[in-house]
């Protein structure tokens, strides 16, 4: 099967499952339009206790199997508290930092379904009343959402239905440039998601039979650090994460490439599945970096702590700005493509 890409489908994926608010703990929407995408396409697949959804593609050896994985949930937070004054004090969800989200619109998901609209802002905003609006610590002390109603008491705010412990989604800004950048919140990991299911999608046409019984795994926990570490179909042997890749300074990733993962805060993932990628970006003039990752861990890396016996390796589009207003390019996207398609297409690695 020769690789084609429709890069307008992929974006077209993106730009939904980023509009869909799913913070880590609140992802049932998202996972129920994965579902949809699957149904539509006859493509089987079960779901998890915890709501993660395993799709399988059969292949030719149905006696040791690959599976690859993305992660759809995200960063976000919960109301820890209503203030006196109306505002929301908030509880980070995943490994972000208050800065990050600094005058960002948000959602607050009541439990009776329905959401408000507010604003993430500091209490100290307003540089004409502050004389440290642009020194005080950007920290939960600090941070509150600002609603969108005339609610000036927690008593007020609860006559809404706001409640502590409700989910607080960020709004994605999704934008896609003439020159070829992918600008949104949630692109770590909406961004391999929207591969793998295109991937899916086309395998299930295709006329070609894949090597091994292949799953696509779609986890929904793997921000607080547990999403793809259950349910692994035992006769599993490779475990890829498809997951972001981290730029900044000493990093040899780029928004232009697909980023191979050597090492990361777990340690060294397997050599021989590293490697296996490499020869395979090589084979294929997909263009690529290898990069390791200092404070980083994937759900591959978790399901080898949970115990799981089988080689694991991550790659995936390189991501500017990872957990905070990301980018990446289209020549990254289709290069991360690129590559899940050559190895699913691929042998197993036997070293």
């Amino acid at each position: 099967m020769s690789f084609e890409w429709n890069k307008q489908e992929a974006l077209g994926l993106l730009k939904e499952l980023v509009g869909i608010p799913s913070p880590s703990g609140y992802t049932m929407e998202v996972m129920n339009s994965i579902k949809i995408h699957l149904e539509k396409w006859n493509v089987g697949y079960t779901t998890t206790k915890k709501g993660a959804v395993i799709a399988t593609i059969q292949g030719k050896n149905q006696n040791q199997h690959k599976l690859l994985t993305a992660h759809v949930d995200t960063l976000g937070a919960m109301v820890k508290e209503i203030k006196p004054s109306g505002r929301l004090k908030l509880s980070l969800v995943g490994g972000f930092k208050f800065n990050a989200i600094e005058g960002e619109n948000c959602l607050i998901h009541k439990r009776d379904g329905t959401t408000i609209t507010g604003t993430i802002l500091m209490h100290q905003t307003a540089v004409h009343v502050y004389k440290d609006a642009g020194t005080a610590d950007r920290d939960e002390n600090n941070m509150e959402v600002r609603l969108d109603e005339k609610a000036f008491s927690s008593e007020e705010v609860r006559a809404l239905g706001v409640e502590v412990g409700d989910f607080v989604s960020f709004d994605p800004r999704f934008a896609a440039t003439e020159s070829g950048f992918v600008k949104s919140r949630h692109l770590d990991d909406k961004a391999s998601t929207a591969l793998l299911l295109q991937l899916v999608k086309k395998l299930n046409v295709s006329n070609e039979k894949l090597p091994h019984t292949t799953h696509f795994y779609i986890s929904n926990n793997e921000e607080i650090g547990y999403g793809g570490n259950s349910n692994i179909p035992p006769q599993t042997a490779e475990y890829i994460a498809v997951d972001m890749g981290a730029i900044g300074d000493g990093q040899a990733s780029d928004e232009y490439t697909v980023s191979i993962c050597a090492k990361d805060s777990s340690g060294p993932y397997h050599y021989g599945l590293t490697r296996h990628l490499i020869d395979l970006a090589k084979k294929n003039n997909i263009e690529y970096k290898v990069d390791i990752y200092p404070y980083y861990s994937s759900d591959a890396s978790a399901a080898v702590g949970a115990g799981l016996d089988v080689k694991h390796a991550l790659f995936g589009p390189g991501i500017e700005a990872s957990h905070s207003y990301e980018r990446t390019h289209i020549d990254s996207l289709k290069a991360a493509a690129a590559l899940l398609e050559a190895y699913v297409l691929s042998p197993l690695v036997t070293e």
